[in-house]
Formats: structure tokens, C-alpha cells, sequence
């Protein structure tokens, strides 16, 4: 269903690409609302190698209806050569929220 809202999980390297991410999503009615969570420590397998680096995580809220409209355009502008983009179905919520979410992205 196009009207299912999402949550969208996608690690920065940076609090600047964060803050681009976030505004543009927002701003492109891509996305409701991107919350921003510094501080992260992920560890990875990349290139055959380990790696451990510090990023910001974005917690972005859409519907599935505006996913590849968002996915498109995080690709865009996104510094990673394979930047992390997963999406969960939300099952629950408060309504007027999901409600608010759905309005803000146009459907």
C-alpha cells in the first residue's frame, strides 16, 4: 500500500551530509520528518577488510509511496559509494502521527 509509512534508517559520515540529507528530504516533501542521531560507531565488512568509523544515523519517516522518489534522490546526494538506505513497514503508531506523516509527504 502506498499510504504504509516507512522508516527509513541511513548512516552519514558526517553531521554536514546529515544536515543536507535531512533538509533536502524534508524541503522535497520526500520525507515528514528525518531525526538526526550522532554519535554512532559502526563496524562493517567493506573491500575485504574490517572497518570501524564514527557516522550520524538519520531516522527518516515516509510512506512506501514516496520511497523511490527518496531513494532516488539520497542516492544523488549521499558521499558514500554504497550508502545504507533499509526500510521497515511502520505496524503501529499513534494515528494522528502516521496521519501527519502521510499529509507532510503528499499522500
Amino acid at each position: 500500500m502506498h499510504d504504509t509509512v516507512l522508516l527509513c534508517y541511513c548512516s552519514c559520515p558526517d553531521a554536514a551530509s546529515a544536515q543536507v540529507l535531512a533538509e533536502t528530504l524534508v524541503g522535497e516533501r520526500l520525507a515528514a520528518c528525518v531525526n538526526r542521531v550522532p554519535g554512532i560507531r559502526s563496524t562493517y565488512r567493506w573491500q575485504g577488510g574490517v572497518a570501524t568509523d564514527d557516522e550520524e544515523l538519520l531516522l527518516i519517516k515516509t510512506t512506501a509511496g514516496r520511497f523511490e522518489a527518496l531513494k532516488g534522490r539520497l542516492l544523488q546526494l549521499h558521499p558514500y559509494e554504497l550508502p545504507e538506505l533499509i526500510a521497515v513497514p511502520v505496524e503501529f503508531g499513534h494515528t494522528a502521527y502516521l496521519d501527519w506523516v502521510r499529509q507532510t509527504v503528499g499522500g
